[in-house]
């Protein structure tokens, strides 16, 4: 079956997302549950262990406190509550400290440390215990989000009149997991404990009561801890911890029954403190198997998304030669894999390691987990990639061979330095990944490509000038005649520039020989300016962990006394956008994007981010709901006028300009949502990417005459120096959430999400919207689009697979969770944006094509 390269790249992308979701669930397991329905969570207690007597306690203990008052205090850090600190921060909490009436703790928070719900699972009634704790601690720097020592210790103060310290009994806090929190407060209110809990009672709540309740309160806590680990853990008879319970449990019974004899000699006594000695090592052991389990690797999922997105990788890299040197089209054997003995015998093996590994697990599997046809749809699919490549290989090793031996007497010419330093660039940066400073810090491997970037293009349109003829023929200068501005300059319809042919010897007009003399140096002087534009783009927001902390342009902006600075800049960012942009559009669309852009700024006033002229500060502040729903329609209403003449065009054969402005006029669409849901210092980024979108179209792709493959990874490049332009980094933490909530008077999950991704990947879906434009609009381009998303795909994928590869070998590095996993999630919802953008690029092919 013949396929498009920007279909089978398309489908490629898809299957590879796919296998990165199964590798996700196995890197980051599920949490520990119970499976009980939640209507049945409420059910009678575990009695009280007795050997040879009935016990009548079957109820829960009488509570210990009649209500709880929580004071959560956001990145509250250990060391502002205890020691010298505390005293100079919070005297009053050192003072009660110091009077004897509470306990203090250090809670361990888990990361990401990030501000979260983190305690429900009860309300109650009048106070009589005091909680003063913090959801998670902070860095020197003041910032959260990792797992350093200061950013996970946080207080744990319980305040009650029930404890019965001494004055100046200062102990030092011992150290413990804000999951106990859950159990103690339980136990203290009279309440079941979840069944989800993983957290044990914190014994000093209750060390000042009778042995007999001290002991049932244990109990209750171990009995949860086991049910949950039965649940959860297939071997759970083996666990250390579980033998502890029971063998706690017939020591209970025994103590219970000397109890009810009323023998009280010092045989209960001892006999009971080894029982109690017994539970607290039970429920330290459980918790830890729990909590193990919640941090286990599932390794045989990881293993079959890895190879799948490995095979896909391949695939790609096979068809690579084909789709560059040849017509943009695939045969893909789709029915000899089906048929092939090596299939049917790859999913044979697969399915009996499938077995094995499932019958034989010692712990819950998510692969194993899935129904069989769902399991075997994933093994039919390994199976045919596997003999895929098989095909690819043999036709490469022997057509391919064949062609090469002929071909060897007409080398082709070699690569320019263009090509070398994106080859070269790509590789480096994933090659890069394998570090955690580099991951950190990965926004300055971006800023230096792209500033290396716009030398070599430099250099590429100096020596077409100087050299004229004499330079190599990959690249000619092609300038249009006539002089305008660089600001008024926008993308137009480029059937002028497809009017240029090359002569007979192959090689276009120089720029020395071009005409319309004051041209010559905006040619010259184009790379220049886009180094300029990131430079100062660089100064607006500082991100990673090195820089995160230096002074910017962003904070000064958004101070409080700056306010009628940032007001002009974001007034005159959006002028600029709607100069860059509206040339393209229809005159309906014009008008629309104008009152959106309108619409824009009057969100921002209404929210108090900026300031009218006749406005006053911080006044009539509201959510701005109204003007937000205002921008969305104008946002709906252009891409709707695009996309029905991108429609149309697919009608009309011969409506060339239709399909073009259609695709500008979605392009259009986009800026405008994306304007709005950028903060305000924010939109010279927004602009800056426009300015540099028109300045690389007219002075560089369309003179120097790039290829499609050229021109698709420098695309990814930008895109990807834009991500970070606007503040983004590898940080879960600098995730702009508020740009989910712009227009919503409630919480929806799907505008949300749609909304918080989009705004978090506003320079790559730009960018990648861009080039699906301006390949779509040079007419003689023919399969260029199609290469471009093959390009694309495959550009995305590389990174993605060898992150993988990585993440699994270091998946017991220290900062595997503060530094690679987030990072991990970052490429994931890449790849599925690529998977849709490269949708988008083939149906924009078909669409092409179609009309042909």
């Amino acid at each position: 079956m013949r396929l498009s390269s920007g279909a089978f790249a398309a489908s490629c992308i898809a299957i590879e997302v796919v296998g990165v979701a199964i590798f996700l669930r196995g890197f980051f397991p599920a949490p520990v549950r119970s499976s009980a329905p939640t209507e049945q969570r409420a059910e009678t207690p575990a009695p009280e262990p007795a050997a040879g007597a009935s016990s009548n306690w079957t109820k829960l203990p009488p509570p210990l406190f009649s209500k709880v008052v929580i004071v959560l205090i956001d990145a509250l850090r250990d060391d502002f509550v205890f020691g010298s600190k505390g005293v100079k921060y919070m005297p009053y909490i050192s003072y009660l400290i110091e009077k004897g009436s509470s306990h203090g703790f250090v809670a361990e928070a888990k990361p990401p440390t990030v501000t979260m719900p983190r305690i429900k699972e009860r309300e109650t009634l009048s106070p009589s215990l005091l909680i003063v704790c913090g959801d998670h601690g902070m860095s020197e720097t003041g910032s959260h989000g990792a797992s350093s020592t200061e950013e996970v210790s946080t207080p744990l103060i319980l305040i009650s009149s029930a404890f019965e310290r001494k004055p100046g009994d200062s102990r030092h806090p011992k150290r413990v997991q804000q999951t106990d929190l859950a159990a103690t407060l339980a136990i203290g209110l009279g309440l079941p404990i979840p069944k989800d809990n993983v957290g044990s009672l914190l014994f000093p709540v209750i060390e000042e009561k009778p042995m007999r309740e001290q002991l049932r309160f244990l109990h209750l806590n171990t009995v949860q801890l086991s049910k949950l680990l039965q649940e959860n853990v297939p071997s759970y008879e083996k666990d250390p911890g579980f033998e502890q319970f029971k063998m706690a449990e017939r020591l209970h019974g025994n103590w219970v029954k000397l109890h009810l004899e009323e023998n009280h000699s010092d045989i209960l006594v001892g006999l009971g403190t080894k029982v109690l000695r017994q539970y607290l090592s039970a429920l330290k052991t459980l918790s830890l198997s729990l909590s193990t389990q919640v941090a286990q690797y599932d390794i045989y999922s990881m293993v079959v998304g890895t190879a799948v997105v490995l095979e896909v990788l391949i695939l790609l890299l096979l068809s690579t030669p084909h789709v560059l040197c040849r017509k943009a089209e695939l045969d893909v054997p789709l029915l000899s894999p089906v048929f092939s003995l090596l299939f049917y015998l790859m999913f044979l093996v697969l399915s009996a390691i499938h077995v094995v590994v499932c019958t034989s697990a010692e712990s819950s599997c998510f692969f194993c987990s899935l129904p069989w046809l769902a399991a075997a749809g994933v093994m039919v699919l390994v199976s045919a990639l596997l003999c895929a490549i098989v095909s690819a290989l043999v036709r490469m090793v022997v057509i391919d061979g064949m062609l090469l031996k002929k071909n060897a007497a007409h080398p082709s010419s070699g690569w320019s330095e263009v090509d070398l330093l994106l080859l070269l660039g790509t590789v480096g940066h994933v090659l890069s990944l394998g570090a955690s400073s580099f991951v950190e810090e990965e926004h300055q491997t971006w800023y230096f490509l792209v500033n290396t970037l716009c030398l070599a293009l430099s250099q590429e349109t100096c020596r077409s000038y100087f050299l004229g003829d004499d330079c190599e023929p990959q690249h000619h200068f092609h300038v249009e005649q006539g002089c305008e501005g660089v600001l008024t300059h926008t993308l137009q319809d480029s059937t002028v520039c497809n009017n240029f042919k090359p002569n007979r010897a192959g090689k276009g007009p120089s720029l020395s020989e071009a005409h319309g003399g004051c041209k010559w140096w905006t040619v010259l002087a184009s790379p220049w300016l886009v180094l300029a534009c990131c430079r100062m783009l660089r100064s607006l927001n500082q991100t990673g962990v090195q820089g995160a902390h230096r002074p910017d342009f962003s904070h000064w902006l958004t101070s409080s006394e700056h306010k009628v600075q940032l007001s002009g800049l974001a007034a005159v960012s959006l002028l600029v956008i709607f100069m860059l942009v509206q040339r393209g559009c229809s005159l309906v669309s014009k008008a629309a994007l104008a009152l959106g852009l309108l619409g824009v700024f009057c969100y921002r006033a209404a929210i108090g981010n900026v300031l009218f002229p006749w406005q006053p500060d911080n006044k009539g502040i509201s959510k701005g709901i109204v003007e937000a729903r205002f921008v969305y329609v104008f946002v709906l209403g252009i891409l709707f006028t695009g996309t029905k003449a991108l429609l149309k065009s697919q009608v009309i054969a011969a409506d060339f300009k239709t399909k073009t402005v259609g695709l500008w006029e979605i392009y259009s669409g986009l800026v405008l949502l994306a304007a709005l849901l950028l903060r305000p210092h924010n939109l010279p980024v927004l602009a800056f990417s426009l300015l540099i979108q028109m300045i690389m179209t007219k002075f560089i792709w369309k003179p120097l005459r790039h290829d499609a493959a050229e021109i698709t990874v420098m695309h990814y490049w930008f895109g990807q120096a834009f991500f970070y332009f606007q503040g983004n980094s590898n940080n879960i933490a600098t995730i702009d959430i508020s740009a989910g909530f712009i227009g919503l008077d409630a919480y929806m999950e799907v505008p949300a999400t749609f909304l918080t991704v989009f705004g978090t990947y506003v320079g790559p879906v730009l960018w990648a919207s861009h080039l699906v434009h301006f390949l779509s609009s040079e007419a003689s381009s023919g399969s260029a689009l199609s290469r471009a998303c093959f390009c694309y795909a495959l550009i995305c994928s590389v990174p993605v697979a060898t992150y993988i590869i990585l993440v699994t070998s270091l998946r017991y590095h220290l900062f595997i969770w503060s530094v690679f996993s987030p990072k991990l999630l970052y490429e994931g919802m890449h790849l599925l944006i690529t998977a849709v953008l490269c949708a988008v690029f083939t149906a924009t092919d078909q669409t092409g094509r179609t009309k042909s």
